[in-house]
């Protein structure tokens, strides 16, 4: 199998120590990125670990395919205990980080401990194989935005956006779905992983070297991939995500106006024609040709981004009651910039819209995600996320596990709605994808007659996706055979290894509390329960939801099962 290749970094903030762990055997077994950094965090974080506490780790991972000069790869993971569920969380970015960091010579860097000052945390490649890292105080730096502290790194170190993964002022005063940005406007997004960098007192990570590929992929495929990406006429090269914004308000379901409408009036003045409309040129990750970025800019307003994609549109859009575009495009900027998770702070804000009456009211809207960023006033309230404030706020709680909800709405799209009740790490729409199936007609939308068993095969599918790692778009261009073919491996054995890490995930979040009750959607769907019970014991799980005891051994998180 071709897998990752490159040791364990281990940085320590608080004791400004780095030491470097042979891992290829967990490599070999779990690929790279997702898998990889599930496996690490699930054996090296105590079950018990207070997520803003030194004991949490994060980690960042690369896959083979971040060796590569194929579209569709540049992109990285990221994994640690999130503060938003309380549980496992798993994360990536594109963008041209990914690149930097693997010519420094690792497959893996953990962050353990918390300084007692603001570091910027330099990873270079070493000399002879001793891991070379800088820990630099920048207490000049706090409460500095992103675009700010890359200028300051491009000042001080030659390095750009694209070198570095950094926390916003969000991520200092641990808002709970405060993300890691890195090319300035690319997200580690949902989870909170940036509020475990801030109490961490880590402000960025910079990574640089020009250590060799050491991940040989075929050649041939490699190119033909290449060329269909650049050569394809897709209109997501146009719109990005947005291109099915009008399609899905009008035949499924757009949450509008905090979740209490499935259909948006205003959807014109929002989706894909909108967007592109602002679109003033291409924009890709690293080395892909396929170039889906959507760079906006409004001359009048003074407003330059890049998007919104349709989660966004979704979140500061339809679920705030907002129909004008360019008001989307300062939303999406400013959480950038304050380095905030998109979904969750739009749905956040829509909650407290809810509250006060306010739907459609954009100025309040900016104004809140300022106040959240800081924790001032109501933001302070709102930095919990919905599942710790719709009590005070007097609404619904749309969470699941923690996480606020995706723009698919599973009260339409029934599939998606159990994917969102059973995935360890919550309302996320990306855990399973199983939202294409039933848009596309491949599956009725309606019931859950037969949908667990390819439910856990499409799981298991994206974990070999974000461990490969591919990008998400990749799937019209890179079949399963392809798929096979570069990572060296029977696609069976792939989804086999994707088992693993969702059952790893289950185990550790198992040991945190979790069970069958976290299993829940905040509204109901035919046959849930049944459907319910299929998916555990297809599994190989209990009927309350936990992994079986004998069927995943502890590591140094906590004591194997008896």
């Amino acid at each position: 199998m071709n897998h990752a290749k490159g040791d364990l970094l281990t940085v320590d903030v608080g004791a400004r120590e780095a030491e470097t762990s042979d891992i290829d055997d967990v490599l070999a077994a779990f690929v790279g990125g997702r898998g990889a950094a599930t496996k690490l965090a699930h054996d090296r974080i105590p079950f018990d670990a207070d997520p803003f506490g030194p004991e949490n780790r994060v980690y960042l991972s690369s896959g083979p395919l971040q060796h590569s000069q194929m579209s569709f790869t540049g992109r990285m993971n990221m994994t640690g205990l999130s503060p938003l569920t309380n549980g496992l969380c798993s994360t990536n970015a594109g963008g041209y980080l990914s690149r930097n960091f693997v010519d420094t010579g690792h497959s893996v860097v953990e962050v353990t401990g918390a300084s007692d000052e603001l570091l910027a945390v330099h990873v270079r490649d070493g000399d002879g194989g001793a891991p070379t890292v800088e820990f630099e105080e920048v207490p000049e730096l706090a409460g500095a935005e992103v675009p700010e502290v890359t200028e300051a790194m491009r000042e001080r170190h030659g390095l750009e956006s694209e070198h570095l993964a950094t926390v916003g002022p969000a991520g200092e005063n641990r808002v709970r779905f405060a993300c890691v940005m890195t090319s300035n406007s690319r997200a580690f997004g949902r989870g909170g992983l940036g509020a475990v960098l801030g109490a961490k007192n880590v402000k960025c990570l910079t990574f640089e070297g020009d250590s060799p590929a050491r991940v040989d992929l075929p050649a041939g495929i490699q190119s033909e991939i290449h060329r269909e990406a650049a050569t394809a006429d897709d209109i997501m090269k146009r719109q990005g995500t947005t291109n099915g914004t009008q399609f899905i308000n009008d035949e499924f379901g757009l949450p509008t106006r905090y979740f209490s409408e499935m259909s948006f009036e205003g959807v014109e003045g929002i989706g894909g024609d909108a967007v592109e409309e602002k679109k003033y040129k291409k924009a890709a990750c690293s080395m892909c040709a396929f170039a889906c970025k959507l760079p906006t800019r409004d001359e009048e307003r003074g407003v330059e981004t890049e998007g919104p994609e349709f989660e966004t549109v979704m979140a500061f859009g339809s679920n705030a009651g907002v129909d004008d575009v360019v008001d989307v495009m300062i939303s999406n900027d400013r959480c950038d910039d304050l380095g905030m998770d998109t979904i969750s702070a739009g749905d956040t804000v829509a909650a407290y819209l809810a509250s006060e009456d306010a739907f459609g009211n954009a100025e309040l809207v900016h104004e809140t995600l300022e106040k959240i960023a800081h924790r001032e006033g109501i933001g302070d309230t709102l930095a919990e996320g919905v599942a710790r404030c719709h009590d005070e706020l007097g609404v619904e709680n749309w969470s699941v596990k923690g996480l606020e909800f995706a723009a698919h709405d599973g009260r339409a799209i029934h599939g998606q709605g159990l994917s969102y009740a059973v995935a360890n790490r919550g309302a996320d729409h990306m855990y399973s994808s199983f939202l294409s199936l039933e848009y596309n007609g491949e599956v009725d939308p309606e019931g859950l007659e037969g949908k667990p068993e390819l439910l856990i095969e499409r799981e298991n599918r994206q974990v070999v996706r974000d461990s490969g790692i591919f990008c998400a778009f990749s799937s019209g261009y890179v079949d399963d055979e392809a798929r096979s073919t570069l990572l060296d491996a029977d696609f069976e054995d792939l989804l086999a290894m994707g088992d693993r890490v969702i059952e790893l995930e289950r185990h550790f979040n198992n040991r945190r509390g979790f069970d069958r009750e976290d299993d829940r959607l905040p509204y109901d769907l035919p046959g849930f329960e049944s459907a319910l019970d299929e998916y555990y014991d297809l599994r190989g799980w209990n009927p309350d939801g936990t992994v079986p005891a004998g069927h995943v051994a502890g590591g140094t998180g906590g004591v194997a099962d008896d």
